[in-house]
């Protein structure tokens, strides 16, 4: 008995192989479960308030564009100052006083 156990003990299959194949298979099934975990989670994220998924109704969708229409309509487009933002070296309080001289 003790003999089959030691030789048991030696078999590099036994010692080696059997653990190796534990490990990919059942790594195989951990990883799909943390995978959809995150395909889960992310389903959750892209789900809409209903009030914004109304709004976001491809049936609705031309009427938004035409009210954004007559929005813009009433805006006069013809006088406008382009005014450049602070670059990341300059201190954006001292360039916004600057613009507000000029």
């Amino acid at each position: 008995m003790w003999r089959k156990i030691t030789a048991l003990h030696k078999n590099k299959t036994i010692k080696y192989g059997i653990p190796m194949v534990l490990l990919v298979v059942g790594g195989s099934f951990g990883l799909r479960e943390f995978t959809q975990i995150r395909y889960d989670e992310q389903k959750i994220k892209k789900k809409l308030d209903p009030a914004l998924e109304a709004r976001v109704n491809v049936q609705n969708q031309s009427t938004i564009l035409n009210e954004e229409f007559e929005k813009l309509k009433g805006l006069n487009i013809e006088d406008w100052k382009n005014i450049r933002g602070p670059r990341p070296w300059e201190d954006s309080r001292v360039y916004q006083e600057e613009q507000r001289v000029r």
